[in-house]
């Protein structure tokens, strides 16, 4: 009798049990967030500049790659990197000895030459004397002569090697070119330098300019003289303005990227090169909305942003354009529109219709996203 009773009694409390535990719905299940005006951002439409995105690096338009134009073994390595240089300062000297052995030659034989030059023409003439008294023979006139002009040849070609041999040592004495900084050293004292080994780079830190690649796509856009910002690594968020002051004629071959010459305006400029630039070639502008790259939440195929919508949250998916590179932010083409507040900073939590409530805003400092049961 008693389990007929106690049956339909834990079927009872199954039932109720099921239907306690039961999925609730995301949106009333999420608690309430919390948000502080900073957490939001309003869009609204401002002035945006168009045109083909431009990378690169900052490079000096004067610089010299010095190289050894003689065999032989570095002595004194006398300016280092990031030193300043004037033009003909001694940079690299490398051992001489046996080119001032040559040298030595070279005067010696030139020496010699001179000497049986000056003979042979005494001669000539002592001959050109007697000859006009008729005292010798026109063949011994003509035979001086042509022993005269042997050594002439002989001391036109000593010379020549004295010439060498004097342009060989000062070879060994590497000097700057221009005024600058030494960029890039590549030997110390004793090292063996063969001809056409790379010593060091001397830059002038003063003609620097902003060498970079436009897609070709881009290239009927394209005018000299059109303005150019950008951004260099390790000047933050410094807005640097110069102007297209060259465009190649071809293209690379394999990048199908064609490479374009940006000089700085006026004001302050990279002191430091090879650092990385990126930035716009700006052909015309136009009205646009823009979002932060952190409010922009990417899965998948789709591409979306929360919206506060009165005081409930909204999924938008949105299609975004290219990201500027200057500002981080993209333009958007569609899915928002003005007015339109959007979280800064989501989270991954986040669900679709969660409340919201709005707190004053922090006294100092950005306050963070909370969520409060």
């Amino acid at each position: 009798m008693l389990h007929r009773l106690v049956a339909p009694l834990i079927a009872a409390v199954l039932v109720a049990a099921c239907s306690r535990g039961a999925a609730p719905d995301p949106a009333g299940a999420a608690a309430t967030l919390l948000l502080a005006p900073e957490d939001m951002r309003t869009l609204a439409y401002r002035e945006r500049a168009e045109g083909p995105v431009v990378t690169g690096s900052v490079q000096p338009e004067r610089r010299a790659d010095l190289r050894a134009e003689v065999s032989s073994v570095v002595l004194q390595v006398l300016k280092d990197n990031g030193e300043p240089v004037r033009k003909g300062d001694l940079l690299v000297r490398l051992d001489d000895t046996a080119i001032r052995d040559s040298l030595a030659s070279a005067d010696e034989a030139v020496r010699a030459s001179a000497q049986a030059f000056e003979q042979a023409e005494r001669q000539v003439q002592r001959l050109k004397t007697l000859q006009a008294q008729g005292m010798t023979s026109m063949q011994a006139l003509e035979d001086a002569e042509v022993r005269r002009n042997g050594v002439q040849s002989d001391l036109v070609a000593t010379r020549a090697r004295q010439a060498s041999a004097r342009q060989t040592l000062q070879r060994t004495e590497v000097r700057a070119p221009f005024d600058g900084v030494v960029s890039d050293r590549k030997v110390s004292a004793g090292d063996t330098a063969q001809v056409g080994k790379e010593l060091l780079k001397v830059i002038d830190p003063r003609t620097m300019r902003f060498e970079g690649l436009v897609s070709a796509d881009r290239m009927g856009e394209l005018r000299l003289g059109q303005p150019v910002r950008f951004r260099v690594n390790g000047y933050g968020a410094t807005d640097f303005m110069g102007t297209l002051a060259r465009i190649d004629a071809s293209a690379n071959a394999t990048t199908r990227q064609v490479e374009v010459v940006i000089v700085f305006g006026s004001g302050e400029r990279p002191h430091v090169a090879g650092l990385y630039a990126e930035g716009r070639i700006e052909t015309g502008t136009a009205q646009v909305l823009m979002v932060p790259e952190g409010s922009v939440v990417r899965s998948a195929d789709t591409t979306h942003v929360w919206r506060v919508n009165g005081t409930a949250l909204q999924k938008v998916a949105v299609r975004l354009g290219e990201r500027d590179p200057r500002l981080g932010e993209f333009p958007v083409l569609a899915g928002l529109a003005a007015g339109d507040r959007i979280l800064r900073a989501p989270g991954s939590t986040l669900v679709d219709g969660q409340k919201v409530e709005f707190a004053a805003a922090a006294s100092s400092g950005r306050a963070p996203l909370t969520a409060k049961r």
